[in-house]
């Protein structure tokens, strides 16, 4: 029994398995325990295994690779198409196998172990940044219930917040004010983590030679760079620089017909973690050169003078993206007149 190509369902405890022969005619319909997993692969013949990538699908298909296999995976909404019927695992499996004997379809590059460690501190201090500024603005709700305001910003919340409480002319009563500094020690320390994370990602950052180069690019730093190299990898999986744009869902939809051109607002795919970091380099680029230069002539300051703030954003996010993949695909340094015609002597 030949097997060519084999469907993995993944779970936590039970995996499903759907095997075909170089024809496609199913072979193999396998039920398998989490602990039969490693060693039933490892008495196969090297063949093509396709995943969803979901949770631990970069942990078997490192796996799976050791032991000779070819290991694809894909996204789920690229499976779903080809579940027949009802959902189970057995049709899931199925649906994987017929999806990664596609010539055309689309797959999700394997990560390295160092990549994912990366990622998780990015995830890890952004779920710090997301508990603080919903910490902080409970502050300032519970506050404005007295009538007392913060202006905007965090650092008003660790100057301004020990003044109010000091003040004996507000009234507030004793119980409130010993929770609000509760409330403000819990900040800081939400702040001191957020740090310490920044900390790991920009020694990282330092130690990656691929890292620093994309930090050249004017709105994209330690944070963004290393985002960029964690989540892309080999960037020669993308065959053009719009490809990784499109990935990150920085370019327009389309909805045409008969011919017709029909572009829409950006796709918003992919990651959005990388495109709102990507966003918010370029509206940091977009200030800075507002306030050094309103009428400059670059191909920044014409588009600003004809397009709205937004657009002219999100297409600088799309141009730092493209730039990003060609110094990463060809291992080039970043040259703001790169392209630029040579003056005539």
């Amino acid at each position: 029994m030949k097997i060519a190509t084999i469907g993995l369902d993944l779970a936590k405890n039970v995996f499903q398995v759907h095997g075909v022969d170089p024809r496609g005619v199913p072979v193999l319909r396998k039920q398998l325990k989490r602990i039969q997993v490693l060693p039933f692969f490892a008495t196969l013949e090297p063949c093509l295994v396709g995943m969803e990538a979901c949770c631990g699908a970069h942990f078997w298909a490192r796996k799976l690779q050791a032991y000779g296999h070819t290991v694809k995976l894909i996204a789920p909404q690229f499976v779903k198409p080809y579940v027949k019927s009802n959902k189970n695992d057995a049709a899931d499996a199925e649906a994987i196998c017929e999806a990664v004997s596609r010539p055309n379809m689309r797959f999700v590059p394997v990560k390295s172990v160092e990549q994912q460690a990366i990622l998780a501190l990015h995830r890890v201090r952004q779920g710090f940044v997301t508990a603080r500024t919903a910490h902080a603005n409970q502050i300032r709700s519970l506050l404005a219930e007295y009538g007392l305001v913060v202006p905007q910003g965090i650092h008003h919340l660790h100057q301004d917040v020990p003044d109010l409480l000091e003040d004996a002319s507000n009234e507030l009563p004793g119980v409130f004010r010993q929770l609000v500094m509760r409330q403000l020690d819990y900040l800081r320390e939400l702040d001191h983590q957020v740090q310490l994370l920044e900390a790991q990602i920009k020694t990282w950052h330092r130690e990656n030679e691929a890292s620093r180069r994309l930090a050249q690019i004017p709105g994209v730093g330690p944070i963004t760079a290393t985002a960029l190299v964690a989540s892309v990898g080999d960037a020669r999986c993308f065959a053009s620089g719009r490809q990784l744009a499109a990935w990150i869902g920085l370019v327009p939809r389309q909805h045409s017909s008969g011919g017709k051109q029909v572009l829409l607002g950006i796709g918003k795919r992919g990651d959005a973690y990388l495109r709102c970091l990507l966003v918010h380099g370029a509206r940091a680029v977009i200030s800075a050169v507002r306030q050094k230069d309103g009428t400059s002539t670059s191909w920044l300051g014409r588009l600003l003078a004809r397009r709205h703030t937004n657009i002219a954003t999100v297409a600088l996010a799309n141009r730092n993206a493209r730039i990003a993949w060609a110094l990463l695909a060809h291992h080039r340094e970043f040259c703001s007149d790169y392209g630029r015609a040579a003056p005539v002597v």
